[in-house]
């Protein structure tokens, strides 16, 4: 690869780093070549951006970030990133769930908001719901008050029914 072609790859591999919500590194050595097609399907489905970059590239691109030295031991061996610009859990559960699959790959670490978590962190929050679950929960709580109070308004008037109710039945 000549120098130009080098100057590229880091100037997009910079720019994919400044633009994105979160990354995963992973180890892919061993993934046939069928499973590596897998893989990046299986990824596209998510919106994830997949590829496998020289850990010389990613060494230079990190130089000057505040996340540089927890990133450096993880950037070892066959590494393949997993970036997403929009949902910072997209590639953490697209990478997660293909490991479960497939044992070949290995996810070393995330990088989120600027903090790099290691193998066992990443797995933790890849059980996290996601976005659209959360705000379901969240909307959910908000309408819980006001939906126990219909319920305990329409109550008076339920427990007078049953009672008129039983009561017919007692008499008649």
């Amino acid at each position: 690869m000549d120098r130009q072609t080098k100057a590229r790859e880091i100037d997009v591999l910079r720019d994919r780093f400044g633009r994105m919500a979160s990354a995963v590194f992973s180890d892919f050595r061993g993934l046939t070549v069928a499973d590596a097609g897998a893989l990046r399907n299986f990824c596209r489905e998510a919106d994830v951006e997949l590829r496998v970059v020289k850990n010389t590239f990613l060494r230079e691109v990190t130089k000057g970030e505040p996340y540089r030295e927890a990133l450096a031991p993880h950037i070892r061996g066959m590494t393949i990133v997993a970036w997403s610009y929009e949902d910072p859990l997209a590639p953490v559960r697209a990478l997660t769930d293909y490991a479960r699959k497939n044992d070949k790959l290995k996810v070393k670490c995330a990088l989120l908001e600027g903090k790099v978590l290691g193998a066992a962190d990443v797995q933790a929050v890849a059980r996290l719901p996601g976005k659209d679950q959360m705000r379901a929960q969240l909307l959910a709580t908000f309408q819980a008050p006001a939906a126990q109070f219909v319920r305990t308004l329409a109550a008076a008037a339920q427990n007078l029914t049953w009672l008129l109710d039983a009561r017919k039945r007692a008499l008649g």
